[in-house]
């Protein structure tokens, strides 16, 4: 290919950036302002470019729509500008969100799964004491015990983790993906169960009571300041109590901005299908996987 080309075709992509750069300013212009009620306060989810006279303006814009990052946001002699401290606190507030209020009632009425709990009583006790998240309470045992489908190929745990957020944001496109991929595979799963304030490892738990040969849990991640939605998916063929970390497999980063939950859940229907194949999880799957 020719530098005239290259050139050509660098032209294009900068042209075309800019068309839709403006499409999506003239939308957001369009939209209607919500009422004001005197409470509310409305401000713009998009990012501004806080920079007055930028050199390459083009590249920046390029490179702002590939990532969230807080780029070329300017400043104020030292300090941030007005609008980019604010878009900073709300940001903030957001992950704090996630991580503090827990999966709404109404969306696990939604989900209509079985709502188990670990050892840890609250959100305090969850984030101080790590082995609390990793026990089931004994309530939640016998029940488990009782209820649980057992012998199954899989068994799903979705837990809220680090954020509420990304079990609401996701979970409702991820999970009926997951499961109709299982069926499709004709891989048998035991009905999914909900822990509230569960860490990873509760799993290893799940899988002794339930007999399953593997487990994997969809749970929330720690929220950072680009996104509080992000969800993981931790996988592990028959746990025992010599499993550590590098025995699993993980999907992480499924939210809207990383991989849609939709094709996150046909994706771990294939992993699942490989690790029961291959009889092994974590680095030995991979190691395994290609040999």
């Amino acid at each position: 290919m020719s530098q005239v080309d290259i050139q050509e075709i660098v032209r294009q992509v900068l042209a075309e950036i800019d068309k839709r750069a403006a499409a999506k300013q003239a939308e957001s212009q369009s939209l209607p302002l919500p009422a004001d009620d005197g409470d509310t306060i409305i401000f713009p989810e998009e990012k501004e470019m806080g920079l007055s006279h930028p050199k390459n303006p083009q590249v920046i814009e390029r490179v702002r729509q590939i990532t969230p990052a807080r780029l070329a946001i300017g400043r104020t002699g030292t300090r941030m500008k007005t609008v980019s401290y604010l878009q900073f606190r709300i940001d903030q507030a957001a992950a704090r969100d996630a991580v503090m209020k827990g999966v709404s009632e109404a969306f696990l009425r939604e989900l209509d799964l079985p709502v188990l709990e670990t050892r840890a009583k609250d959100m305090q006790e969850y984030l101080m004491n790590l082995d609390a998240g990793r026990k089931l309470s004994d309530e939640s045992v016998r029940w488990l015990q009782e209820h649980g489908d057992k012998g199954k190929n899989v068994q799903i745990i979705i837990s809220d983790g680090l954020s509420s957020s990304a079990v609401e944001a996701n979970v409702r496109d991820l999970l009926p993906a997951l499961l109709q991929g299982l069926k499709l595979k004709n891989i048998s799963f035991g009905k999914p169960i909900f822990i509230r304030r569960g860490r990873v490892w509760v799993q290893d738990q799940v899988a002794a009571i339930v007999g399953c040969d593997l487990v994997v849990s969809l749970i929330g991640e720690r929220p950072g300041l680009a996104t509080a939605e992000s969800l993981s998916a931790y996988m592990i063929y028959r746990p025992t109590a010599q499993s550590v970390e590098s025995d699993r497999t993980v999907i992480s980063n499924i939210h809207r901005g990383g991989t849609p939950p939709v094709e996150a859940g046909a994706h771990l229907a294939d992993v699942i299908e490989e690790i029961l194949t291959l009889k092994a999880s974590g680095v030995r799957y991979t190691q395994l996987k290609h040999a």
